[in-house]
C-alpha cells in the first residue's frame, strides 16, 4: 500500500499499486466554495459537472471544514432545489468522501468584505490550500493577496486541463 507523500502543499499519490510501474500525479489541495460544489453536484450536464469526475479521480484533494460541510448541506436543503433528505445525503456522498477534513486553526490574514465568505479563506489558510475556486466576486477581488491562488472555476479548468472545453 502506498502512502501519500507531502511535497510543499500538494500531495503526490501513487495511482498504480504495482511498485514497478509507479504512476505519480500531483494532487492540488483545493477549496471549492459552496456555489461551485452545489453546481457541480446538482447539474449533471452543467458547466461544472466535470468537477465530479475531477475529484473522484483524485486530480484534486478538496478541503472541507465542519462549517463549510454544514453550509453545503444547508444550501442543498433550499426548497427551490426540491431535494429530499435522502437526495441531499446522496449528493453529499458524491463529494465529502473525496475531501480532507481540516480543522480551522488559522485565520487568513486577508479579510473578506462578505463575512459569510471568510470561512473559505480561513479553510484555505488552515488547510494549506493551493487554490480557492470560486465564482464569488468578493473572494475573487482578493486574488493575489493570499498565499494561495483564488480563481474562477473556468480558470481552474484551464489550469487543470490546459485549454477551454469544447462544449
Amino acid at each position: 500500500m502506498s502512502l501519500p507523500r507531502l511535497i510543499g502543499h500538494a500531495k503526490i499519490r501513487d495511482r498504480d499499486v504495482n511498485p514497478r510501474r509507479a504512476n505519480l500525479t500531483l494532487v492540488r489541495r483545493v477549496v471549492f466554495d459552496t456555489n461551485t460544489v452545489v453546481s457541480a453536484l446538482l447539474f449533471a450536464s452543467g458547466r461544472l459537472a466535470w468537477m465530479r469526475q475531477h475529484w473522484r479521480e483524485g486530480s484534486s484533494l478538496p478541503l472541507v471544514s465542519r462549517t463549510t460541510a454544514a453550509e453545503f448541506s444547508r444550501v442543498l436543503s433550499y426548497p427551490k432545489f426540491g431535494l429530499s433528505p435522502g437526495d441531499r445525503i446522496e449528493l453529499l456522498g458524491d463529494y465529502l468522501p473525496w475531501c480532507e477534513i481540516v480543522k480551522l486553526s488559522q485565520k487568513c490574514p486577508i479579510v473578506c468584505r462578505d463575512k459569510n465568505d471568510q470561512q473559505f479563506l480561513d479553510l484555505a489558510q488552515s488547510g494549506k490550500a493551493d487554490l480557492l475556486v470560486t465564482g464569488d466576486r468578493d473572494l475573487l477581488a482578493l486574488s493575489g493577496q493570499t498565499s494561495f491562488l483564488i480563481e474562477t472555476p473556468q480558470a481552474y479548468r484551464v489550469r487543470f486541463q490546459g485549454s477551454e472545453p469544447t462544449t
